[in-house]
């Protein structure tokens, strides 16, 4: 009897254990991906990871940075996907991301990996910025179609224009920083002050200028190309414009956080987005991805679109991204949609 009831306890603690041993482990991940993608990306990974369980975090570049930089002395997040890599790079400088070089990493290109060994952070894919141009809206405005940056300086796209704010997307500060890359710090600056005149606002949203253009609330979005082509798929009446001056852009990338709990099925998590199944998912998005000969060519993308990339440097923009927003809001802020 004695024996009988000392297995007991041992056979309970025994079932106690097991079902801990085989709980599914819940991974926050912060991003700034388009909604409309999680839900494939999620499914993929949990079908190849069943016992790792994505929970999202969810909002615009500048937003999930912030936040991500609030919680540095006690971060919530365990990883972050789909954020920009110029995010990413002050993360890194304040010593908050855990350095990991995901399996099949050598596979990928070298452009799109942070160049420390190894590597605070892995690209998934490349997004770039695109005008959405409203044919519709612009006939019955007499419109003419824009085909450079500085065309949008012209008199006639006076209050008709919507761009995101930087300090809120990664798609907007990509265009700040291009600018000032492409036409120095005093041109690059006198030009946006002649484009302000003609912004109608400053949306808290890389996609949403695209999406006001697709249905016509103001005839030209600067957004970026992943968004338009998605509109245009499915019937807006819009075109999508590269300017010839070229595109500024920023790389989508993973990163692990310092200091997460989960640490084993964060690195899981990191070797999975920069596998090749994943990459055949960011291609169904991208015209650019990680993974060479994975992406497939859109006809709404032009087939020379990696060759429109300006040449970025993206330590730049991350060592100056205060410097640049502070000097941004001073100047424009005055137009941005309210939060």
């Amino acid at each position: 009897m004695q024996i009988r009831h000392l297995l007991k306890p041992a056979a309970l603690l025994c079932a106690l254990s097991c079902n801990l041993v085989h709980a599914d482990t819940s991974l926050t991940v912060y991003t700034a991906l388009e909604a409309d993608q999680l839900k494939a990306y999620q499914h993929q990974f949990e079908t190849e990871y069943p016992d790792i369980k994505i929970r999202w975090v969810r909002d615009s570049t500048g937003i999930i940075t912030a936040k991500l930089l609030a919680e540095k002395a006690a971060p919530q997040a365990d990883v972050v996907m789909g954020v920009a890599a110029t995010s990413l790079l002050v993360l890194a400088k304040d010593d908050m991301l855990q350095p990991y070089a995901p399996k099949g990493m050598d596979k990928l290109s070298k452009r799109y990996i942070d160049n420390s060994t190894p590597p605070n952070w892995v690209g998934m894919d490349v997004w770039g910025a695109a005008i959405c141009f409203n044919t519709v809206e612009a006939k019955k405005l007499g419109l003419k179609k824009p085909e450079s940056w500085k065309d949008l300086l012209k008199p006639e796209y006076k209050g008709k224009i919507v761009m995101p704010n930087p300090a809120s997307s990664g798609t907007g500060y990509f265009d700040v920083s291009a600018w000032l890359a492409q036409f120095g710090e005093k041109d690059g600056w006198g030009y946006m002050d002649k484009l302000h005149d003609n912004i109608a606002q400053y949306t808290h949203s890389g996609s949403k200028p695209c999406k006001q253009a697709a249905s016509g609330e103001f005839p030209i979005g600067i957004a970026f190309e992943y968004r338009g082509a998605k509109l245009k798929e499915g019937g807006a009446p819009i075109d999508l414009i590269f300017p010839k001056e070229g595109l500024g852009w920023d790389v989508e990338a993973t990163a692990i956080m310092k200091g997460t709990k989960n640490l084993d099925a964060a690195r899981k998590f990191a070797d999975w987005s920069a596998s090749k199944s994943a990459n055949e998912l960011y291609a169904r998005n991208f015209a650019i991805v990680a993974y060479p000969g994975v992406a497939q060519q859109s006809p709404l993308i032009p087939a020379n679109y990696e060759q429109l990339l300006i040449k970025q440097d993206l330590k730049w923009a991350a060592v100056n991204r205060d410097r640049i927003l502070a000097e941004w809001s001073k100047r424009y802020d005055g137009k941005s949609e309210p939060k």
